[in-house]
């Protein structure tokens, strides 16, 4: 390969993602400096929060620039390296954004084991993702043996760990998905108890038959409709972890939730967290997953995209729920 390949922010979008927000353009491999590594990138992650990032509103993280690389997580391969940490033929995970080749100091860039489990995992179960759904889960919510925990967009990537680890607390796990195919995926393969399809209109009394004793734990990635339909059904001290609302991601005007006083006649405990808080759990929630993919207890479901060319293509349909599990783009 000898040009750098990458995917630029060309305009902010006011609703909906199209193609025409991103730009396709081909720049000079760059070269490591003093006290730098060049990574060459194997595998890119979309995740639903770099919609935030094309916005120019005030949000936890800095907006990507008109004409900047997208943001992104990645894993490569050391191609070039200046830096004493860091030796030609190590893979390391970083936030190299949408590129083939990225340039690095060395902070944040983790060096993993390509032999413990795929290198894509690494962004997904075994990455971001994986470490959301350890400390949402287990650090916010506590769940105990016996509760009952409620996880909407179940078969995603953060989801379909969310019920594993609550089967692992002894809890009953009860997920939200759109489709029948997730629905049964989230059941056969994730070991959830019960999984309702919320595409079929029959969301609150399904989810209240699946749901008897009432919820315990919601872990909260969508929002919208769905958190109040859960709301209705939460119990006393119940408690609530607050990752995501994708449904709101493309709307202009977002949806408000209805059901807001639950939360106090119910004495609910909310968190809102963003993973990269905790930086003090992360590393320990992946080596704990880490050592369950490989022993084959933790499963997980991958969406591929071939090439760089079509990764605004996956993320709009990742924004759509049209990915199956964790949403990556192949890159060599």
């Amino acid at each position: 390969m000898s040009k750098n390949l990458q995917v630029l922010l060309a305009s902010r979008p006011t609703g909906p993602v199209t193609e025409a927000h991103f730009r396709l353009e081909e720049r000079d491999i760059p070269v490591a400096e003093s006290g730098q590594v060049l990574v060459r990138n194997y595998w890119l992650s979309l995740d639903p929060y770099m919609r935030g990032r094309m916005s120019a509103s005030k949000s936890y993280a800095a907006s990507v620039e008109i004409g900047d690389v997208m943001v992104g997580g990645t894993v490569g391969e050391v191609v070039e390296s200046k830096h004493s940490r860091f030796k030609v033929g190590e893979f390391v995970v970083g936030s190299l954004g949408w590129q083939l080749y990225g340039v690095s100091n060395g902070e944040g860039l983790v060096k993993v084991d390509p032999d413990l489990v795929p290198l894509s995992a690494y962004l997904g179960v075994v990455g971001m993702p994986g470490a959301t759904a350890w400390i949402g889960l287990l650090d916010h919510c506590q769940p105990q043996t016996g509760e009952t925990v409620v996880v909407s967009a179940a078969s995603g990537a953060v989801g379909g760990v969310v019920g594993q680890l609550a089967k692992m607390q002894g809890c009953r796990a009860v997920g939200i998905a759109g489709g029948k195919a997730k629905c049964e995926y989230a059941v056969k393969e994730l070991g959830y108890d019960a999984c309702i399809d919320y595409k079929a209109g029959r969301l609150y009394e399904e989810l209240k038959q699946a749901c008897p004793g009432g919820i315990d734990c919601y872990f909260e990635n969508v929002g919208g409709p769905t958190m109040d339909t859960v709301f209705r059904l939460l119990n006393p001290f119940s408690r609530v972890a607050l990752c995501g609302m994708i449904s709101d991601y493309n709307l202009e005007d977002p949806y408000a939730v209805k059901m807001m006083r639950s939360l106090l006649v119910n004495r609910v405990k909310l968190q809102g967290f963003i993973v990269n808080d905790r930086m003090d759990l992360y590393q320990r929630a992946i080596r704990k997953l880490g050592g369950l993919v490989s022993s084959g207890r933790l499963k997980y479901r991958e969406s591929v995209a071939e090439g760089l060319q079509n990764a605004p293509t996956a993320f709009i349909g990742l924004l759509a729920g049209r990915n199956f599990g964790k949403q990556v783009v192949k890159l060599v």
